[in-house]
């Protein structure tokens, strides 16, 4: 097909109010996610009279300035502990995500001590352990930056400390599979958490504020009756110089920082990863910022998703794969930032066709060994006698059989509808996508809440002809107003990624960034070699 051309008109009202409510959901994403900084804003006086930096500092000082920062699970714990919208703090007490340091892409995960003394909590714990997957999975070196109060004793619940143990046996398998981990000790590492540094290959620890101990001095006391001082118990020159826990010991939060970054560069962990040999590129022909009236936020409005992928792949060239067939799924061949991939979006619902086509294309991308890109825009598959008869449970079943085999990347992004099988069969999160993001207008589940309050009318009605009962229409439009409000609430982004059924929510107009930066890391993760050993390293 060669270079796209495009029918896109932004002088349309129609593309002013795409933009206008595009711009408002980043508004509120933007608001949603600023509340966490805020709050930890505040113990910022503390942090000062300690000497010591803040979360958000430690970070900044840790990554390579300029370089990107794509962060991991930004709105975790969003309506998770509290029904409140207007309250609720994503986080989960935690800044994480990929970024470099001292050239290296690493994992890199900061308690933030600015709320509850970064004490963890569910979200918390399944956080980093997602972080842990993607280091382990993609070969990046693990940082956690720890200063953590631990698990809070007083919300107690067994399954949290259960799947806890996750953290330190993902740390055992990271250095096991030749992984650098390393932990900076910049406030106190606790009961469970002190497995962190002694599960961790390295260990720098701020002296007078970095700690590590099975019990701390209450708890101690409590077990034992020894009154213990904290420094003498669990502190940093203890552990440099009895236990041999801490490596490297560091004078302030920004020495522990600065011995870190040193202590990746001498790794040379990039000697082992070869440059990519990529041909040159050119930067789309039209402008991504256009994305944002592109798309309209309400999934049941059309549009062409050719005229997105012009604008974020290499040089808006593709070639589009069997396009008069299978016509509603979209199949392209491009490329990003000089990376070959296969790109499958939907321009409605998938029929026997597209999805025969679909389970074609995915074949095909792995045969060649090319990454997939899923941009999900659909409300599942065709149903109806048509497509019953046509084979749509087969023919589905051959496109999820394809998808969950394929041995190639997978990049996922939720951009409009995600619903039913149709999530299935476009990598959605059951699929183990390499990455997966959702732009904020996404909706992603069984179907939409229109859909199924229709569904329950027409049960309800057929229930009642079979009794020979009335309808209760008031009861009926109650249901239907509850359903309707159960399910978009549940579907609704900010939602779904405050579970962590995707790794964030991202800007539309960042498209192109964010698939760029994910298919240079799939990449480097498959042509890096490593150094596996029997047991992960053993302190000593």
């Amino acid at each position: 097909m060669g270079v796209f051309v495009s029918k896109l008109s932004a002088d349309t009202e129609a593309f002013s109010a795409n933009r206008r409510d595009m711009l408002a959901l980043m508004d509120d994403c933007h608001e949603i996610k600023s509340r966490a900084a805020a709050l930890s804003e505040k113990r910022r006086p503390r942090f000062d009279e300690r000497g010591q930096l803040t979360p958000r500092e430690r970070l900044l000082r840790l990554l390579d300035p300029g370089m990107p920062f794509l962060e991991l699970f930004g709105l975790a714990n969003y309506m998770v502990e509290t029904d409140d919208r207007s309250a609720s703090i994503p986080g989960a007490s935690s800044l994480a995500g990929i970024g470099f340091v001292s050239g290296v892409r690493c994992v890199v995960y900061v308690d933030d001590s600015g709320i509850n003394a970064g004490a963890s909590t569910e979200m918390s714990g399944k956080k980093i352990r997602a972080c842990m997957d993607v280091a382990l999975r993609h070969k990046m070196p693990f940082v956690h930056l720890v200063e953590s109060a631990g698990a809070n004793l007083m919300k107690y619940q067994v399954e949290l400390w259960a799947d806890g143990g996750g953290i330190f046996y993902r740390l055992a398998l990271l250095s096991a599979a030749g992984i650098p981990t390393i932990t900076v000790l910049h406030g106190p590492s606790t009961a469970g958490g002190a497995y962190m540094p002694g599960m961790s290959d390295y260990v720098i620890s701020v002296r007078g504020r970095g700690r590590a101990s099975l019990g701390g001095a209450a708890l101690t006391r409590a077990a034992t009756g020894e009154v213990s001082d904290e420094e003498e118990l669990a502190g940093t020159d203890m552990h440099a110089t009895v236990s041999g826990l801490v490596e490297y010991t560091a004078e302030d939060d920004s020495h522990g920082i600065l011995i870190a970054r040193g202590l990746i560069k001498k790794l040379d962990w990039n000697k082992a990863c070869p440059k990519p040999d990529r041909k040159p590129f050119a930067e789309p022909i039209y402008d991504s910022d256009q994305i944002a009236g592109l798309v309209p936020i309400d999934y049941r409005k059309p549009y062409e998703v050719r005229e997105l992928i012009a604008r974020f792949v290499d040089g808006s060239d593709f070639e589009d794969f069997k396009p008069r067939y299978g016509v509603s799924t979209v199949c392209v061949q491009s490329s990003i930032f000089g990376y070959a991939c296969g790109i499958i979006g939907n321009n409605g619902p998938i029929d026997p066709a597209g999805a025969t086509k679909g389970g074609q294309f995915f074949q095909l991308c792995d045969q060649a060994d090319v990454p997939i890109i899923f941009l999900n825009n659909t409300t599942g598959y065709m149903v109806g006698k048509e497509y019953e008869h046509g084979g749509m449970i087969k023919h589905g079943s051959k496109m999820i059989q394809a998808v969950s085999n394929v041995r190639v990347p997978k990049l996922t992004l939720y951009i409009g509808a995600s619903f039913g099988a149709g999530n299935y069969g476009m990598a959605g999160f059951g699929y183990d996508p390499d990455f997966l993001f959702t732009w904020p207008n996404a909706l992603t589940g069984v179907m939409g809440g229109e859909q199924a309050a229709l569904t329950m009318d027409q049960v309800a009605r057929g229930a009642a002809a079979r009794r020979g009962q009335e309808v209760d229409e008031d009861a009926l439009q109650a249901q239907k107003d509850h359903l309707i409000k159960h399910y978009d609430a549940q579907s609704d982004a900010f939602f779904t990624s405050g579970r962590m059924l995707d790794q964030g929510v991202i800007d539309p107009r960042d498209t192109r960034r964010v698939l760029g930066f994910a298919l240079e890391t799939v990449w480097e993760s498959r042509n890096r070699s490593v150094h596996p050993n029997s047991f992960g390293v053993a302190r000593m």
